[in-house]
């Protein structure tokens, strides 16, 4: 079972779980029977953020799926996204609205949802425009306890935090690279939610396009630093003050990255020794200090 923090209300925990790179590094190369990733991770953390629900609608029964994987962990709390066709395509629409609803309202009823991230991308700027969309989203999925996440330094103004806190919206403190008109790291909390996005900081592919047009994957790949997620732990500890339920999730993914620095701002936090997975420790020597000791096993003479 994952390592309790001092206060549960703060959980920490990857951006999504299907990556075939996390093969033989977190998760065994040979998978047992009945082997699920979301089941492996609550063994060792109180939160997953769901991708799958920004690229496509899921089931209801896919989500009562997801909650029977975590049932053994009763701190596990999921959070999810919105669908891109909301905050990146702009079509909030009635039948968008009824085909994404069932799952996240599963997860919602069976208590099992923390948040409901509304990711916009670096785009989407402070205009009267985008203000109104952003109003007629709120009103839509207020219902649930929604974040906002926005990249864009236009928005850093007290008169948006205002509007997030006057709603009881919550915004996302984000770890991006600091390049132009990015929005800088912070630990702001504007609802009882707070939430953190670490993303990496990998300046050279950060805005790289692939040849079809999408962002490329390796933006994300980063591994941060001790000294690095120190300030985030203590904007951790800052909003831990301000909010009643905090999830800081790591999005810099490739090679099982995230997990490893999940790991360490879980042991900078509560100062203990976590269990991690063995084939972790000797992929990231760094986790050798924070691992809790495995027994020996004996031998026959």
């Amino acid at each position: 079972m994952a390592e309790k923090l001092a206060m549960t209300k703060i959980r920490i925990g990857p951006a999504g779980w299907s990556y075939k790179d996390w093969i033989g590094i977190a998760y065994p190369k040979k998978k047992p029977p009945h082997f699920h990733e979301a089941t492996f991770l609550a063994n060792y953390f109180d939160t997953i953020e769901l991708n799958v629900t920004f690229y496509r609608p899921v089931l209801a029964r896919t989500a009562k799926n997801w909650i029977e994987r975590i049932a053994h962990n009763p701190n596990f709390v999921f959070t999810a996204k919105l669908w891109q066709e909301f905050t990146h395509n702009h079509q909030l629409n009635a039948e968008n609205e009824r085909i994404f609803r069932p799952a996240i309202e599963t997860l919602r009823d069976a208590g099992r949802l923390g948040a409901l991230l509304a990711q916009f991308p670096w785009s989407f700027k402070n205009t009267k425009e985008t203000n109104a969309y952003l109003d007629k989203l709120i009103r839509k999925f207020r219902d649930f306890p929604l974040v906002i996440e926005v990249r864009h330094s236009s928005w850093d103004k007290p008169e948006f935090y205002s509007w997030l806190a006057k709603r009881n919206i919550g915004f996302c403190n984000i770890d991006q690279p600091n390049i132009g008109h990015s929005l800088k790291p912070d630990e702001r909390a504007t609802s009882p939610v707070g939430y953190v996005r670490l993303h990496g900081r990998n300046y050279n592919e950060w805005f790289r396009e692939r040849s079809d047009g999408e962002m490329s994957e390796q933006r994300y790949n980063y591994l941060y630093s001790d000294e690095e997620l120190d300030p985030w732990l203590e904007r951790i500890r800052i909003l831990e003050g301000n909010a009643s339920a905090i999830y800081a999730i790591l999005n810099n993914h490739p090679d099982a990255k995230a997990l490893v620095n999940a790991f360490q701002i879980i042991h900078g936090l509560t100062g203990k020794k976590l269990d991690v997975p063995e084939n972790m420790v000797e992929r990231y020597p760094v986790l050798e200090k924070i691992a809790s000791p495995r027994p020996k096993t004996s031998s026959l003479f």
